[in-house]
C-alpha cells in the first residue's frame, strides 16, 4: 500500500466539505448513531464514482464539457435545496429541537448518497489521481484499483464518523440552548450555500 496515497487520501477526506458538514449536522441533531449512519451514507455515495473510474465512464466527465456541467449544476441545485431545507428547519440536515420529528435512517443515507453522487470532484479524483498508483498494463490492475478505492472509502467512513462523534459529544449543550440551535441551523444553511457557490465556479 502506497504511503503517499494513504497520506493524500487522509488529507482529502479530512478537509471539510459537504460530507463533513452533513455528518456534523447528523451528530448534533440525533447523536452518535445518526452520525455513523450519515458517515456510512457518504461512504456509500463514493461507490458510483469508483465504478465510473474502473469502467472508464469517468473519462466522459473529464472530456465532455456538457456532461461535466450537467453533473455540476445538479450538485449545485441539490446543495441549495439542502440549504433551503436546513434554514426552514426541514429535512434530514435540520437541527431539530428536542421532541421534534426525526428523519429515518433511509432518509439520512439517501441524502448522503445524493450529496456524493452529485459531486463531480469525486469523479475527477478517482479518474485523475487514483490511476497514478496503478501500474499501466499490470495484470492485477483491477484488484489494485479496488484496493485503493477501499482504502479511500474506509478513510472516509472513519474520519467522518469521528467528526460526527465530536459533534454528538456537544449535542446536549447545543440542543439545551434554543439560541445556539437557531444559529447552528443558519451556519449550516449558509455553509451549504457557500459550498454550492464553490462548486458552481469549479472548472474541469
Amino acid at each position: 500500500m502506497s504511503i503517499e496515497f494513504a497520506l493524500t487520501t487522509l488529507v482529502i477526506v479530512a478537509t471539510p466539505g459537504t460530507g463533513v458538514l452533513f455528518t456534523l449536522a447528523a451528530g448534533l441533531s440525533r447523536g452518535t448513531r445518526a452520525s455513523v449512519i450519515a458517515a456510512f451514507g457518504c461512504t456509500l455515495g463514493i461507490v458510483p464514482h469508483m465504478v465510473a473510474a474502473i469502467t472508464g465512464l469517468a473519462a466522459l466527465l473529464n472530456t465532455s464539457a456538457v456532461a461535466f456541467q450537467t453533473v455540476k449544476y445538479l450538485g449545485v441545485a441539490y446543495l441549495l435545496y439542502m440549504a433551503w431545507n436546513t434554514l426552514r428547519d426541514k429535512g434530514a440536515l435540520a437541527i431539530p429541537e428536542e421532541g421534534s420529528a426525526q428523519p429515518s435512517a433511509r432518509q439520512v443515507i439517501t441524502s448522503a448518497v445524493l450529496l456524493n453522487i452529485l459531486n463531480p470532484k469525486l469523479t475527477i479524483f478517482f479518474f485523475a489521481f487514483l490511476p497514478q498508483f496503478v501500474p499501466t498494463g499490470a495484470p492485477n490492475a483491477l484488484g489494485r484499483m479496488l484496493e485503493l478505492s477501499g482504502l479511500f472509502m474506509l478513510a472516509t467512513f472513519v474520519v467522518f464518523a469521528g467528526y460526527g462523534a465530536v459533534a454528538a459529544a456537544i449535542r446536549t449543550y447545543v440542543l439545551s440552548r434554543p439560541m445556539v440551535v437557531r444559529w447552528m441551523r443558519r451556519v449550516f444553511g449558509v455553509s451549504f450555500v457557500a459550498l454550492a457557490g464553490r462548486l458552481a465556479v469549479q472548472n474541469q
